[in-house]
């Protein structure tokens, strides 16, 4: 099994979502969070005072997939999430072990 996280911007979390479910993976954790890579955020001028802001709005997308699907879904999501200009995101992949549903104690794939 693959965990997927992707930090994509706010808007694109529908268009994400959609393209997921097209290739069958529609449950998923989302969060919202702060931060920046190669943005550096950006100044803003409020009440005549220019200020920087350090830490953008970003979405982090959290699904856990079996091994043979997780390339399509990593391919679904930058897809979805490119708009082709800085702070698009970033997308992990990492390996589990182990899922467990705590309902009925499925474990591994049938857990998911």
């Amino acid at each position: 099994m693959k965990k997927i996280e992707a930090v994509i911007k706010p808007f694109k979390l529908e268009e994400v979502k959609d393209a997921l479910a097209e290739v069958g993976i529609e449950g998923m954790t989302v969060t919202e969070v702060k931060g920046f890579g190669r943005q550096k955020g950006h100044t803003e001028i409020y009440r005549g005072s220019e200020y920087t802001v350090d830490f953008l709005p970003k979405i982090k997308l959290e699904v856990v997939v079996a091994d043979e699907a997780a390339e399509g879904a990593v391919k679904s999501i930058t897809t979805a999430a490119n708009t082709g200009k800085i702070g698009d995101g970033k997308v992990f992949v990492s390996s589990i072990d182990e899922a467990i549903r705590i309902r009925t104690d499925e474990t591994g794939n049938e857990a998911l």
